[in-house]
């Protein structure tokens, strides 16, 4: 988290793996920022406003060999993560595939996406498909056409983001924006059950 004129930021890239394309987004949050006393309070409760920062596709040529493209996807990604320093890299989770070939190269791809991130220090999110149009457009059958309208709607954007590559990787970081405040204060609720629970007083306060 980063704070500057009394505002906290987070960024957060999204990567929507790929051997022949590879979309990215980076996604900046911001609010208010509080007192260390009120921040619980304020992740559960006070919206934050989304941005998009940089968006794009990493491409590679099918004509190379599979390590050498896999060589320049990791060279490429590693360029993002050193020029954007975001706080938290999101990689789709592969869920279900039914094509094998295609699952292989979208495995290796965001394999190398999780070793780039945990090698700049940045922490790791995954998420499935389901699990970003749950967040996204509200329900986990929905169509990528009406994620990518949530996606752009969420960011402020005139259009969709294209090409698909992009609004996945956008919605891959918005959907970590939108998660991450909740499950920190389950964390940190839990934490204080456990302290109080330590101190004896959990079945008097809870």
């Amino acid at each position: 988290m980063r704070t500057g004129d009394n505002i906290e930021y987070m960024f957060v890239l999204g990567i929507d793996p790929g051997l022949s394309r590879c979309g990215y987004g980076l996604v900046r949050s911001s609010a208010e920022a509080l007192s260390t006393g009120a921040r619980d309070a304020r992740s559960v409760s006070a919206p934050r406003a989304l941005h998009i920062e940089a968006a794009g596709v990493i491409t590679t040529d099918r004509q190379l060999s599979v390590q050498r493209r896999l060589a320049e996807l990791f060279g490429e990604l590693e360029s993002l993560v050193c020029e954007f320093e975001p706080e938290v890299v999101v990689v789709e989770r592969l869920f279900f595939q039914t094509n094998a070939r295609t699952a292989v190269s979208i495995g290796q791809a965001g394999g190398l996406a999780l070793v780039v991130a945990d090698r700049a220090g940045c922490e790791v999110a995954q998420y499935s498909a389901n699990e970003v149009k749950q967040v996204v457009a509200g329900y986990g059958a929905a169509t990528k056409r009406q994620v990518q309208e949530m996606v752009a709607r969420l960011l402020g954007l005139q259009a969709v983001p294209s090409p698909p590559d992009v609004a996945d990787a956008l919605g891959l970081a918005i959907c970590h924006l939108t998660r991450a405040p909740m499950a920190a204060a389950v964390e940190a609720a839990s934490r204080c059950k456990s302290a109080l629970a330590g101190a004896g007083l959990a079945g008097g306060l809870l």
